[in-house]
């Protein structure tokens, strides 16, 4: 269920037997030869519809631009500072939370924003309780779960893609965009099929030593039909988090 797609009377009735939503979360920022600029956010938000479908929860919307000021260096990428991202995860979360909600699952698909997502919780918490604090059964939690974690696909991503899965514009995500937009597959040649791994220190740096975007990764192996593969084993193992998540109360 799609947060915008509700009358808010269908909200209303929703918190009567539920006090927790999914929130996707990812960025916009270029993913090599093949792969979509939107990939982040694309993936992020494919997984938490499959993961509300399968929960019976709610999902808001999309917080599409994240934190990839490394990724400035190649056209269209766009990015937000941290304390931006803080403010706009801050009010999503406390524009809700006035309304009942309690319970927030950040569902991610971007690696450059987990410290910043975890800052924000810290922000939250703060505003939301203070020193005052609240009841146990009113307490306000955040929790942020990356798409591509688990153990079950890990193990996936080394049987379909091994070493040339790598750690940016990763086969998997390329896959998983394939599988959910298949009218936007681009083609392109890899030259080297995988990229070179290692470090940088910025996004002039970063272009400097990837230059077509990659970091140790060959996209080109990425099928819709993979993709499904990486949804269907991703969309089980956060139904289970996020259920696990909305229950506790300890």
């Amino acid at each position: 269920m799609l947060l915008q797609h509700q009358t808010w009377q269908e909200i209303e009735t929703y918190l009567t037997r539920s006090k927790g939503i999914i929130l996707p979360i990812g960025s916009t920022e270029q993913h090599g030869p093949n792969g979509l600029i939107g990939t982040d956010a694309i993936c992020a938000e494919v997984i938490a519809r499959g993961v509300g479908e399968a929960a019976d929860a709610l999902v808001g919307p999309t917080i599409g631009v994240g934190i990839a000021v490394h990724h400035m260096g190649f056209a269209g990428s766009m990015t937000v500072r941290p304390s931006t991202l803080i403010a706009i995860m801050h009010d999503y979360v406390l524009s809700l939370a006035r309304h009942g909600f309690r319970r927030f699952f950040f569902i991610n698909g971007h690696g450059g924003n987990i410290a910043t997502c975890q800052a924000a919780f810290a922000e939250i918490y703060a505003e939301f309780e203070g020193a005052v604090g609240l009841r146990r059964d009113d307490e306000l939690r955040c929790r942020l779960a990356n798409w591509w974690d688990g153990k079950a696909m890990s193990v996936l991503s080394k049987e379909v893609f091994g070493d040339d899965e790598g750690s940016h514009a990763t086969a998997s995500e390329v896959a998983l965009t394939q599988f959910a937009l298949p009218e936007t597959i681009k083609q392109a040649q890899m030259d080297p099929p995988r990229a070179p791994s290692g470090r940088f220190h910025g996004p002039a740096d970063y272009r400097r030593r990837f230059p077509d975007g990659r970091i140790g990764s060959n996209p080109s192996l990425a099928t819709p039909e993979k993709g499904k593969r990486f949804y269907e084993t991703s969309v089980p193992e956060l139904v289970k988090s996020y259920t696990s998540f909305v229950g506790e109360n300890a």
